[in-house]
């Protein structure tokens, strides 16, 4: 019997903020959006989910739809529709937005491998210049 020493996050996993924010941050901007815009736009859109996996289009404010309509060009958000029959027979449609959580993640996860290779990166920058100077080689025949 084999033992997970770590639950694998699937697309009915749990969405964080911090998920959200990376996706965001690499999703709309590759040119550097802000830390702190990402997370203010994904916390206020995680508030209109709550707990729920889809909300409904009539509880946004049309700039929040400009919001969502732009994530949902980025490929965080989709949209579904249903329709319905009224008692007096009209048709009625319900707009639903919705999460694709294996788009988010897979945003999330590039953008977490380009921090970590960033932090990699800057590993070399705390060692002093002095120490690279002490490691060169001198040329053959210098005193």
């Amino acid at each position: 019997m084999a033992i997970k020493a770590k639950a694998e996050r699937g697309p009915a996993g749990t969405l964080t903020v911090d998920d959200l924010t990376r996706a965001i941050k690499n999703s709309i901007d590759r040119t550097g959006m802000k830390e702190e815009e990402a997370r203010a736009m994904a916390q206020h859109v995680l508030n209109f989910f709550g707990y729920s996996e889809r909300i409904i289009d009539n509880v946004l404010e049309p700039e929040d739809r400009d919001a969502f309509y732009m994530l949902e060009d980025s490929g965080i958000l989709t949209t579904e529709r249903e329709e319905t029959t009224l008692y007096d027979g009209r048709e009625w449609r319900i707009h639903y937005w919705m999460f694709r959580k294996d788009r988010i993640a897979e945003l999330s996860a590039a953008q977490r491998a380009k921090e970590e290779a960033e932090k990699a990166a800057s590993i070399y920058d705390d060692v002093p210049d002095d120490f690279w100077a002490s490691r060169r080689q001198k040329p053959a025949g210098a005193t």
